[in-house]
């Protein structure tokens, strides 16, 4: 008898835009483009995003701002109605629970596991708190545990633990560099090209 199927997707670059771009985008700090698509740091990346809004007096408000004018990625929301017909769907993401809200809302609410912000009475947000370490690889790796067939699919590189752990893992649309360096996983640029791996892996239609 087959297993069960449950797929774990990243949330940024794969569902929706990236959240520290746009919020660059916004306030034209450049520094806040980078993210994990180019740093593999990732305390080192949030301890430097957690500087520059303190530099430039920005509080979660701003951000969440920026959020709620967001939406997902053209075809997300199609991409996702079609895969939780078929199988169990979570979203791993290094995002926050204070971000997430607006964007789970226009997906439909599917399961998410991220991590929290610790913000003071003012709204600055004075730390941030991860559920665990390496929470991605450890999620797939405790879905494992409990039986279900694991497919994955990322674009960075705080993604390729869980790629990598996963029965089989799939990069979306990475920069040339990150596929590169890892070429054990194949390559998808379509939410289509997407379905195909999964169905193939996952022995579903």
């Amino acid at each position: 008898m087959n297993k069960p199927v449950i797929v774990c997707l990243d949330l940024e670059g794969v569902l929706v835009p990236e959240i520290w771009i746009n919020v660059a985008l916004k306030t034209g700090i450049e520094a806040l483009k980078i993210t994990t698509r180019e740093m593999p740091d990732y305390d080192q990346l949030m301890k430097q995003r957690l500087a520059i809004l303190d530099r430039h007096h920005l509080k979660i408000g701003d951000i969440q701002n920026v959020i709620e004018n967001m939406g997902p990625l053209e075809g997300a929301a199609d991409f996702m109605r079609w895969l939780r017909e078929r199988c169990q769907v979570i979203i791993l993401s290094d995002t926050f629970y204070q971000f997430a809200l607006p964007l789970m809302r226009q997906l439909g609410y599917p399961t998410l596991f991220c991590n929290q912000l610790e913000v003071d009475d003012s709204g600055r947000i004075v730390n941030y708190h991860m559920r665990l370490p390496n929470p991605k690889k450890q999620a797939v790796a405790a879905l494992k545990a409990l039986n279900f067939l694991t497919l994955a699919a990322g674009d960075s590189y705080n993604d390729t633990a869980m790629l990598g752990e996963a029965d089989a893992g799939f990069f979306f649309r990475p920069p040339d560099h990150l596929s590169k360096e890892f070429p054990q996983f194949p390559v998808t640029r379509t939410y289509d090209e997407l379905q195909e791996r999964f169905m193939t892996a996952g022995k579903f239609c």
